[in-house]
C-alpha cells in the first residue's frame, strides 16, 4: 500500500510509531499555569516578528487561543514546550495566567524532530530557516535527505535547493531572512562559485530591481566568462574616486560607515548602516536637524 502523504496525518504520524510507543495524548484539553511552563531547547526558531507578536497578543485577548500549545510533562510537575512557543510569548505579552495545551510524553529525540517539522510547516518562514530546520534534521536526528522527503512530504530536489542557501555568504543569507530577494534570486545565486561575484550580483539585482529571469541571464554571461562581475570596473572605480571624498566627509558626520552602492549606468544609493534601534534613532535625530 502507498505511503500517505505525512503532512495529512498529524505531527503524531511524522515519526514512525509515535502514537504507540513515544507518546500518551491526554484526550482533554488542559488549561496549564504559564509560569509551570519551560521554553523547548530544541526550538529551532531564533527570532520571532515583535509587531506580529503584539497583533497576536491582541487576537488573544479578544478571541482567547484557538490552537492549544503542545507540552511534555517533566518531574516536579513542570512541563516542557513541544510546540506552539509564538502563542505562548503572546500569551505572556497577553498578560495570561494559563493557557490550554495538550500533554504528551516524548524523548529529547522526539522533541526535537517534532518541533523542527513543525518549524517547516510553518507559512511566514523565510528560506534561510527553513534551510537550517532541514540540515539539523540532517545531522541531529540522522535523517537522509530521502528520509527528510518523507517525514515533510517535500520533494527531494525541493529540500536540496533549500539547502544549497546555506553555502552562500553570510551577507547575502541575511537578504535573504530580510526578504530582500527572493528564493529564485537565491538559488541563482548559488551558481556562482566566487563568493566576491556573488556579494557584487546580489547588490545589483537589488538596486537595479532585477526580475530572476534576468539573474539568471547575468550569472550565465559571468559563467561563461563574459562578464568578469556585475559592474563594470572601469566606471565603478572612476565614480568611487570621484565620490572618496564626499564618502569619508558623510562617513564622518553620521559616525557610520557610509556605503555607496554604483550600477553600470552611473545611478546609485547611499546607505546608511546602523547597528541597533538606538543608533537608528541617534542617525534619524542628525536628518531632523535639517528639517524646514
Amino acid at each position: 500500500m502507498a505511503r500517505k502523504n505525512a503532512l495529512g496525518r498529524g505531527l503524531g504520524a511524522l515519526i514512525d510509531g509515535a502514537e504507540r510507543e513515544k507518546f500518551e495524548q491526554i484526550d482533554a484539553i488542559n488549561n496549564i499555569q504559564i509560569d509551570r511552563i519551560i521554553t523547548n531547547p530544541f526550538q529551532p526558531r531564533s527570532s520571532f516578528n515583535e509587531e506580529g507578536l503584539q497583533e497576536l497578543a491582541s487576537s488573544i485577548k479578544e478571541l482567547g487561543i484557538i490552537q492549544p500549545i503542545t507540552l511534555r510533562l517533566l518531574e516536579a510537575g513542570s512541563y516542557q514546550l513541544i510546540t506552539g512557543e509564538r502563542r505562548l510569548r503572546a500569551c505572556k505579552i497577553a498578560g495570561l495566567k494559563r493557557i490550554p495545551a495538550y500533554i504528551r510524553t516524548a524523548d529529547d529525540q522526539a522533541m526535537l524532530e517534532l518541533a523542527l517539522v513543525e518549524n517547516i510547516q510553518r507559512e511566514d518562514l523565510d528560506a534561510i530557516e527553513i534551510a537550517i530546520s532541514y540540515q539539523r534534521l540532517i545531522e541531529e536526528c540522522k535523517l537522509t535527505q530521502e528520509g527528510m522527503s518523507d517525514r515533510v512530504g517535500k520533494k527531494r530536489s525541493t529540500i536540496s535547493n533549500y539547502l544549497r542557501l546555506l553555502k552562500l555568504p553570510a551577507e547575502i543569507q541575511l537578504g535573504i531572512r530580510e526578504r530582500k530577494i527572493s528564493m529564485g534570486h537565491a538559488r541563482t545565486l548559488v551558481n556562482i562559485e566566487n563568493p566576491k561575484v556573488q556579494i557584487e550580483s546580489y547588490y545589483k539585482i537589488m538596486d537595479e530591481e532585477l526580475s530572476v529571469r534576468k539573474a539568471e541571464d547575468i550569472v550565465r554571461k559571468i559563467n561563461k566568462g563574459q562578464l568578469k562581475g556585475t559592474i563594470n570596473k572601469e566606471i565603478k572605480e572612476k565614480l568611487m574616486e570621484d565620490y572618496q571624498d564626499l564618502q569619508e566627509q558623510l562617513s564622518g558626520f553620521f559616525t557610520s560607515k557610509v556605503q555607496f552602492r554604483v550600477n553600470e549606468q552611473g545611478k546609485g544609493k547611499i546607505v546608511i548602516p546602523f547597528e541597533s534601534g538606538e543608533d537608528l534613532q541617534r542617525i534619524m535625530s542628525i536628518l531632523d536637524k535639517f528639517k524646514a
